[in-house]
């Protein structure tokens, strides 16, 4: 009887999660505008990728084709009410007491989205494995703390505790970024696009956090579909557009990407002579 009911509550949730969503305009439509896109995007990167033939180039372009595929499984989640629920906010908070739609569906695109996005440039710039793996696991671990943040509801206060945690994971992520990459990149004539690529990525990666700030799950200045459309926003500038610029250039410059370093992100390292 315990788990007819549970699966009972896991049904009502996500029913009247999805007559919530179809009911406002701009969240559904900031759902469905992503699905539509990570859509054309993966058709596109099959296209580009096409006459890819290196091994480095095809493992660049399949973390990078592996964004649009993990989005659009994601979104159609969130769209139907899957990976969206309802949470009371805890005293302290703008809405306290309040049941407040959450699609806490997003962290999972991005905990398997954003690794594929640092892996696909830390293979541009022929980066070591050890700062490629540091991060990877970094940016998991902002994800993860970014979604606990969002979903606790016992104390305001573990909200911004979580929060701050998953702020710390991206400082990390953001000097291997701004620091470490960029001499690696020089070296293996990747710098021209790996500068964009990163000012890019820098750039509207920090709009996450601002947005997590200033809608419901922080402060609460914006409501839920404003926040939703600003979220998937930043999804299309940093997943797709991201995408398209990468996969443009290998395919123009696969002998640079193929004779980059000596392959030490990728695992075929060249041992040096005695």
């Amino acid at each position: 009887m315990s788990t007819l009911a549970t699966e009972t509550v896991l049904q009502a949730s996500q029913s009247d999660a999805l007559q919530e969503i179809q009911s406002d305009f701009l969240l559904q439509s900031s759902l469905w505008v992503n699905i539509a896109l990570a859509g054309l995007a993966i058709l596109l990167f099959v296209y580009m990728g096409r006459d890819v033939q290196s091994s480095r180039a095809k493992l660049i372009w399949v973390a990078t084709l592996l964004v649009p595929l993990v989005s659009i499984s994601s979104y159609a989640g969130l769209a139907s009410g899957l990976t969206v629920g309802f949470l009371e906010m805890p005293a302290g908070h703008a809405l306290a007491g309040q049941e407040v739609l959450s699609p806490w569906g997003r962290y999972l695109t991005w905990t398997l989205s954003t690794p594929m996005i640092l892996l696909a440039l830390g293979l541009l710039a022929d980066a070591d494995r050890t700062s490629i793996f540091t991060a990877i696991t970094m940016d998991i671990g902002m994800c993860v703390t970014g979604l606990a943040a969002a979903l606790i509801t016992s104390s305001y206060l573990f909200r911004w505790v979580f929060y701050l945690i998953s702020c710390a994971f991206f400082v990390a992520v953001l000097y291997i970024l701004l620091v470490e990459w960029s001499g690696a990149a020089t070296a293996a004539d990747t710098s021209e696009i790996f500068q964009t690529l990163r000012s890019l990525t820098v750039v509207l990666w920090l709009g996450y956090p601002i947005l997590w700030a200033l809608g419901s799950e922080g402060f609460a200045l914006l409501g839920v579909g404003v926040t939703s459309w600003g979220y998937s926003g930043l999804d299309i500038l940093a997943k797709y557009v991201f995408a398209f610029l990468l996969l443009r250039w290998v395919a123009a410059n696969e002998g640079i990407v193929s004779k980059a370093g000596s392959g030490s992100g990728t695992g075929t390292a060249t041992p040096s002579d005695d």
